[in-house]
């Protein structure tokens, strides 16, 4: 049981910490202290039920659908495109979109950050690559026991993981009064939206 709860705490831990744009809009609004229980507990919550449905073995249905798939990453490039372009022009500027008050009314509306953070998620084909098909897949040789253990190991990674950037985020603040470095943070974001949007792409295009 405890080497199976390590072994999906690795495993999950691998796919979570790469740097993607989920990360980046934790991280983000962490930096701006907007909402961060309700952004983090979100990523958790998604995290919790896909893992959950790959490891029962439901996500090989979805894996197996090659329509499903490539409408979901066709679905999935737009966004990040557009979110990617919207950093980039922020940076351009010179004037961060990601650069405001925590007091501003409009950065603190909570339907605003809530529907934001599950396009983020959910838009995005990489997360149910990472929980459903990889994780579950991991997970299909394994009996009910070990699959439960599996499951504990994971979430209990993700539930760290993204508490622990959102409300870590606090500790760049000082890093953060530069307005230079948002300028950089913007090009970042920009450049791994077009990167991974360019994969998705790519994959639907060929197959890999």
């Amino acid at each position: 049981m405890i080497s199976e709860i390590v072994r999906g705490a690795m495993i999950s831990g691998s796919l979570i910490i790469a740097i993607g744009a989920q990360n980046l809009f934790v991280l983000k609004q962490g930096l701006l202290k907007n909402h961060i229980f309700f952004v983090s507990a979100i990523c958790f919550a998604c995290d919790f039920i896909l893992m959950t449905i790959g490891i029962l073995g439901i996500g090989t249905f979805i894996s197996s659908n090659p329509l499903i798939t490539n409408i979901l990453a066709l679905l999935g490039a737009v966004f990040l495109l557009w979110y990617g372009f919207c950093a980039f022009k922020s940076a351009i500027k010179g004037t961060s979109s990601m650069q405001v008050e925590s007091h501003d009314p409009q950065n603190n509306r909570l339907m605003k950050v809530v529907l934001s953070t599950l396009a983020v998620t959910l838009l995005n084909p990489h997360v149910y690559l990472d929980t459903v098909v990889i994780v579950g897949g991991i997970a299909g040789t394994l009996n009910s026991e070990q699959k439960l253990a599996f499951l504990i190991g994971a979430i209990c990674i993700s539930f760290i993981w993204f508490f622990g950037i959102g409300y870590g985020a606090r500790l760049l603040t000082p890093l953060f009064k530069r307005k230079k470095m948002w300028v950089i943070l913007d090009c970042l974001v920009g450049i791994v939206m077009f990167y991974i949007a360019y994969r998705l792409v790519w994959y639907v295009i060929y197959g890999s």
